[in-house]
């Protein structure tokens, strides 16, 4: 598999097919996404307005790499701090890092229920975020406000505001839960909703 980079050209090249420049954007979408990969995806099929059928609408997957790029380009830039202070860290000797690597996603496990915001917007929020079960979002500032979400494994406690995971706790599995959940991505996946 070659680099985001790589695959962001590709997206963007004219002499692919719709269906190969749409393959381009799903395998950046594998380096890089703030929401997790399934909350992504619905986003930039969302925003960019990708059709069911790719070649309808040649410039939306341009559109979608581009604001996926956007938002890895803040990250990018907060990493590479971090990375020269982590080294000069491990100079002085150091040899657990002092202050965690730049957070680059955010769960949000329901596909549909995510920020309506562009990725750029929402990455600086992304990056200050604190690491494990959260009170509040660190996102919208919903407060406490929370709604139970369970995918046939796990229930997660979404921000009634924006959909990010605050916790998550391990559940029984519930077999018809997570096969409604799976026939729902299948029609997030094709673009039906």
């Amino acid at each position: 598999m070659g680099s985001f980079t790589t695959h962001r050209r590709r997206a963007h090249d004219r002499t692919r097919s719709p269906v190969q420049r749409f393959g381009a954007l799903r395998t950046c979408l594998a380096e890089f996404a703030p929401y997790g990969f399934h909350a992504t995806y619905h986003h930039l099929c969302r925003s960019a307005g990708i059709p069911a059928e790719p070649g309808m609408d040649a410039e939306a997957v341009g559109r979608a790499v581009e604001e996926l790029h956007a938002a890895r380009e803040i990250w990018l830039a907060e990493f590479r701090v971090w990375q020269v202070r982590r080294r000069e860290q491990k100079a002085a000797g150091a040899r657990v890092p002092d202050s965690p690597e730049p957070r680059r996603a955010l769960w949000y496990p329901d596909p549909e229920f995510h920020p309506g915001e562009p990725l750029a917007t929402v990455m600086p929020l992304i990056l200050r975020a604190p690491v494990g079960d959260l009170v509040e979002c660190p996102v919208c500032g919903a407060g406490p406000r929370t709604k139970a979400w369970h995918d046939g494994f796990a229930e997660h406690r979404l921000c009634a505001g924006c959909g990010a995971s605050l916790a998550r706790r391990p559940t029984e599995p519930a077999p018809v839960v997570g096969a409604a959940r799976a026939e729902r991505w299948r029609l997030v996946w094709r673009r039906r909703v």
